[in-house]
C-alpha cells in the first residue's frame, strides 16, 4: 500500500542567520570578525544571526562574497523565513479568532458544500476560519463586521426580533458569488421596464421554461437574478440591491416556494430597483405577522400589487367566488390563477384554506 506524502510544515522557523552562524563556526570567525568583512556593525551582525534584521538585496551580494554561495541563495533563504514566520502568526491569529465562527451558520454552509465537512472540534477550527475569510472575501473577522454585520441598518425591516445577521450575511455573499460569475451590460431603466413586463406574461409557464427567458431579460437590462436557497436563520425571501452604480442584483430565496409567493417577491423586489436609490439594501423577510414596514416597502408592495393586477380590475376581482371565475379572470388579464388566488386570500376575499390546488410548488 502506498502512503500519502504529507507535506513537512514544522511549527518552527530557522532564519538565514542560522546558516550564516554555521558557517563561522566551520571557519572558526567570530561575529566580530564577519562584521569587519561585511563592513557592518557587530550588533548588526548580532540582529542578523538572530532573525531580527532581514538579509536585503545589498547584504545578500556581500554574503555571496564574504561567505560563498549566491545572492540568490540568502534572498531565497531570507524570503523562506519571513514567509515561515508569517504562517505561523497566521496561526495563531486564526487560533485567536475561532469565537467568530460561533455568528455563522458553519453547519448550514458545509450541507451546501460551500466549506467542506468536518468536526466542529478545536484542532478544526482555525482552518474552517480561514476557509470562510475566504468565502467571504474579507482579511479579518473585523472586516466582516464592518461589511457585512454592517449592512444589518440597511436592512432591518420586518421584525422585531431580528434574524441572525450571520445567517444574512451568508445568504447575501452566496448571491453576490453567483452575480460574480454573470457579465451584463450597464443597468438600463427602460430596459428593465420592459423587461418586467415581459417576465409578467412569463408566470403562466413552468420554472424550467420561464427562468432563463426572466434571468436574460433581466441580465439584458443591467440586474443579475439569482435564485439562492434560504439558509437557516435568515428568514429570507428576497433582496435588492446594487452591487456598483451599473448593475443591481435581485436575489430570491424561493422560501415559501409556492407560485403566488415567488412571483409577488420578484415584482416586489423589481420595484425597488426601479423605484428606490442606490445606496439601501431592500432585504425582504417571512415573518410571523409583526411588521415594522418602511415606507419603500409600502411602495414596492403597492407596486407590485397593482402591477400584477391593475387597479381597475379590482371590482370584478372581488367579485370572484369559484374556480371558473378565476380561471377566466386570470386569462384575462395575462397572469397565472395562484397569483389571483392569493391575492383574494391577502384580502380576506376568501378564506386561506380555499383553492390551493391552483398553487404550484416551484423546484428549481
Amino acid at each position: 500500500m502506498t502512503k500519502t506524502t504529507r507535506p513537512f510544515t514544522p511549527d518552527w522557523v530557522s532564519p538565514p542567520g542560522d546558516t550564516i552562524a554555521d558557517i563561522l563556526e566551520e571557519r572558526d570567525w567570530t561575529q566580530a570578525e564577519l562584521a569587519e568583512r561585511l563592513g557592518y556593525s557587530t550588533k548588526h551582525i548580532s540582529l542578523l544571526i538572530n532573525g531580527k534584521a532581514p538579509v536585503n538585496e545589498e547584504t545578500a551580494l556581500k554574503l555571496e562574497r564574504v561567505l560563498g554561495s549566491t545572492a540568490a541563495f540568502w534572498l531565497k533563504r531570507e524570503a523562506q523565513y519571513r514567509a515561515a514566520l508569517a504562517r505561523i502568526e497566521e496561526e495563531n491569529r486564526l487560533k485567536e479568532w475561532t469565537s467568530w465562527l460561533d455568528r455563522l451558520p458553519v453547519k448550514e454552509l458545509m450541507n451546501q458544500g460551500v466549506i467542506p465537512k468536518c468536526n466542529l472540534i478545536a484542532k478544526n477550527k482555525p482552518s474552517l476560519v480561514k476557509k470562510l475569510l475566504h468565502f467571504f472575501g474579507v482579511a479579518s473577522p473585523d472586516e466582516w463586521r464592518s461589511y457585512y454585520a454592517g449592512m444589518e441598518i440597511s436592512f432591518r425591516r420586518t421584525r422585531e426580533k431580528q434574524s441572525d445577521v450571520g445567517a444574512i450575511s451568508a445568504w447575501l455573499r452566496l448571491g453576490e458569488i453567483e452575480a460574480e460569475k454573470l457579465d451584463c451590460p450597464k443597468y438600463s431603466k427602460p430596459k428593465f421596464e420592459k423587461a418586467v413586463r415581459e417576465i409578467r406574461t412569463l408566470t403562466v409557464l413552468q420554472p424550467e421554461q420561464f427562468q432563463p427567458q426572466m434571468q436574460h431579460l433581466c441580465r439584458e437590462a443591467g440586474v443579475v437574478l439569482v435564485l439562492v436557497p434560504s439558509i437557516k436563520g435568515a428568514h429570507v425571501s428576497g433582496v435588492a440591491r446594487w452591487l456598483n452604480p451599473h448593475k443591481a442584483l435581485i436575489q430570491l430565496s424561493l422560501y415559501g416556494k409556492t407560485n403566488d409567493r415567488f412571483w409577488f417577491n420578484f415584482f416586489h423586489e423589481a420595484a425597488h430597483i426601479l423605484l428606490h436609490d442606490k445606496e439601501n439594501i431592500f432585504l425582504d423577510e417571512w415573518d410571523s405577522g409583526e411588521r415594522l414596514v418602511s415606507e419603500p416597502e409600502r411602495e414596492a408592495d403597492r407596486w407590485a400589487r397593482e402591477f400584477l393586477i391593475p387597479p381597475q380590475y379590482e371590482r370584478e376581482l372581488a367579485q370572484l367566488k369559484s374556480k371558473n371565475d378565476v380561471v377566466d379572470f386570470a386569462e384575462g388579464i395575462g397572469i397565472h390563477p395562484a397569483i389571483v388566488v392569493g391575492r383574494l386570500q391577502h384580502d380576506c376575499t376568501i378564506p386561506v384554506s380555499w383553492m390551493n390546488g391552483f398553487k404550484e410548488s416551484f423546484c428549481f
